[in-house]
């Protein structure tokens, strides 16, 4: 039950980082802003599927179930932020700028929304693995906040902003479900590369 809060948590957190995102007209200031979501994910050890799926790797099977468990919270969170945000004031506006991202993510291929998906999973392991093994404090923000910047700013996608933002918009079609599945398949395929190269590479001799 623990790991189902943490992870509602998480949803709740991107979603205020996507909020920030679609208050700015400045993209790039809009990105940075986005950065907040995650850094607080990693400080207080929330439950976040771009963060923890690329460790798959390393972990035995039962750690999909958990992965299931994290996906789930994710996009509980990730609804219950977007639906208080539509019952304020500026519900009308974000509505319709997540409308507008929809529509570019319903009507993409399923391999378009799969390759973006993959170099945004690389950069979410890149993040939330140099969180945990950086020392330098200032390294670990830049970890976190480089990384969430690249990612936006290169349009690749984030299966669970992309929830929020679906959530936003009221889009729940079968259209969405299955963008929803391609990003969430790319996800999880970059965010495994790092993990598996390391493993391959201490798995092979030294020459």
């Amino acid at each position: 039950m623990i790991n189902f809060i943490k992870s509602v948590y998480s949803g709740l957190c991107i979603g205020l980082g996507g909020t920030a995102f679609l208050s700015c007209d400045n993209k790039i200031l809009g990105s940075f802003l986005f950065g907040l979501g995650l850094f607080t994910i990693l400080n207080f050890g929330f439950n976040l599927f771009t963060g923890k799926v690329g460790y798959f790797v390393n972990k035995r099977p039962n750690y999909w179930g958990f992965l299931a468990i994290v996906w789930l919270g994710n996009f509980v969170g990730t609804f219950l932020f977007a639906k208080m945000m539509a019952a304020t004031r500026y519900g009308e506006a974000l509505q319709a700028k997540a409308n507008a991202l929809c529509i570019i993510k319903d009507s993409d291929s399923p391999l378009s929304l799969v390759v973006l998906g993959i170099f945004c999973g690389m950069l979410m392991f890149i993040a939330a693995d140099g969180y945990k093994t950086i020392e330098n404090q200032v390294g670990k923000v830049f970890t976190v906040f480089l990384p969430v910047m690249v990612f936006i700013l290169s349009g690749f996608e984030h299966c669970i902003a992309d929830m929020f933002y679906f959530s936003l918009a009221s889009d729940f079609s079968l259209t969405m479900f299955k963008a929803l599945f391609a990003i969430t398949i790319g996800n999880t395929i970059g965010g495994g590369l790092i993990p598996l190269m390391q493993k391959l590479k201490d798995k092979a001799p030294n020459i």
